[in-house]
């Protein structure tokens, strides 16, 4: 079974160094390795917590998404979407809200910080917390369950909120699961060694300190005045200087290879200008991301070809996201009149149950097939060359559901299979 990793930045400004190194960089990397299945998303639902300027998190978004392709994100490999245009997202985001304590809430970093700065300036405790800030944590929680993500790339300022999921699936799965895992308890990744990335001052790289590197705006001249703005000591050329601490060395350090930083300190260490290597940490930065700047501005140019892609890639999220929230929709008691109520069912009743078909044919493959429970066909398999692969699919397809790499073909509405899925499941 594929190792799902689900990465999602907000759309409300455009991207510097350190997002790249933090964040972009080392996603698009791990989505290469075999045995990932990678989502990336704009998470333009939760800009509009923090920003109401319509213009900005529209460009925003585009840029982020031009960002991540001119990067080298395999769109033909992953899945690259919008977050708004998963209309499921909110829906489950409600269902989550359900079961979700207002007093864990209350614990999340951003209200806290929030009324600690309301308070402070003798304001009301909740004066400027609005309910998208207050409930931010559920929504995240529903980025990352829907799509059952094993692994989330966060900041350690987001750690929290990834055991806030953890939480919320554990209660709902309890809740509602019946023995039966629904969610999958994500984890938590960081990078300790790149995720603060210094900035021009050596605080960490942030727009709030006004001291970043950008990474495509203003194409290579901005990169090299940002970089000349570098804070260092005020050693002269010639003199020795220690490398240990300062934000240029870990910003080369970010882009270096180890023979590279190794050279770079002895050069430091034996009188090496800041100016000179400032100009080596240009070059060196401009080499990895000189050539993604020129995609990037080629996708900003053209957006229908932006368009296009994340098109596709809500096509291939809704894939998995529409037959999942139908199966939690059954799991809460959403169920059309027609469909059998497990919660109340006779045995006579639970006897009659959708069922898997195994069987070998005259081809030499084997195959199997999903009937409801008044014999309907609903879900044919393609053939396998192994009787146990057909196994583990239906044991996949009996605990998951139906998912968007599933080798079968629908017979009939997914709300059917759906609840057909969530009835053995159930059972």
């Amino acid at each position: 079974m594929s190792h799902r990793v689900l990465t999602g930045i907000t759309t409300t400004g455009t991207l510097h160094l350190g997002n790249y190194v933090g964040a972009i960089r080392p996603a698009i990397e791990a989505s290469r390795a075999p045995g990932v299945e990678s989502f990336f998303f704009m998470a333009d639902f939760h800009a509009l917590i923090k920003c109401d300027e319509p213009d900005r998190i529209a460009h925003s978004s585009r840029s982020i998404a031009a960002t991540w392709v001119a990067a080298g994100l395999d769109t033909d490999r992953v899945t690259l979407y919008r977050q708004s245009d998963i209309p499921e997202i909110p829906e489950l985001t409600w269902l989550l809200t359900c079961v979700t304590a207002k007093g864990q809430m209350n614990r999340a970093h951003a209200y806290k910080a929030a009324v600690d700065a309301a308070t402070a300036a003798g304001e009301e405790p909740d004066a400027n917390v609005t309910m998208g800030l207050f409930s931010y944590p559920v929504l995240m929680a529903a980025d990352i369950l829907m799509f059952n993500a094993h692994k989330v790339p966060v900041g350690k300022d987001q750690v929290q909120h990834i055991e806030m999921t953890r939480d919320i699936a554990q209660r709902f799965n309890h809740l509602f699961g019946r023995g039966q895992a629904l969610f999958t308890l994500p984890e938590a990744v960081t990078d300790a060694e790149m995720e603060l990335l210094p900035g021009l001052d050596g605080r960490k790289m942030s727009k709030s300190y006004d001291n970043v590197i950008p990474l495509f705006e203003g194409g290579a001249q901005a990169l090299k005045d940002a970089v000349a703005r570098i804070v260092t000591d005020s050693k002269l050329p010639g003199e020795p200087k220690d490398p240990q601490g300062q934000a240029i060395v870990t910003i080369y350090d970010a882009f270096a290879a180890p023979e590279q930083r190794a050279a770079f300190r002895a050069a430091l260490r034996g009188g090496l200008g800041w100016g000179e290597a400032k100009q080596q940490l240009v070059a060196l930065i401009d080499g990895q991301i000189g050539p993604m700047r020129e995609r990037y501005a080629a996708l900003m140019t053209h957006p229908e070809q932006l368009e296009a892609i994340l098109q596709a890639g809500a096509a291939k999220a809704r894939a998995i996201a529409t037959p999942f929230l139908q199966q939690l929709r059954a799991a809460v008691g959403l169920r059309p009149y027609t469909a059998t109520a497990t919660t109340t069912a006779s045995k006579a009743e639970k006897a009659a149950l959708p069922v898997f078909k195994q069987y070998r044919e005259a081809d030499g493959k084997f195959y199997f097939k999903l009937l409801s429970a008044s014999g309907e066909l609903l879900l044919q398999s393609s053939g396998f060359e192994q009787g146990r692969e057909a196994g583990r699919w239906v044991a996949r397809l009996k605990g998951e559901g139906l998912s968007a790499d599933a080798p079968v073909r629908r017979e009939a509405a997914d709300a059917d299979i759906a609840a057909a899925l969530a009835a053995l499941k159930d059972d």
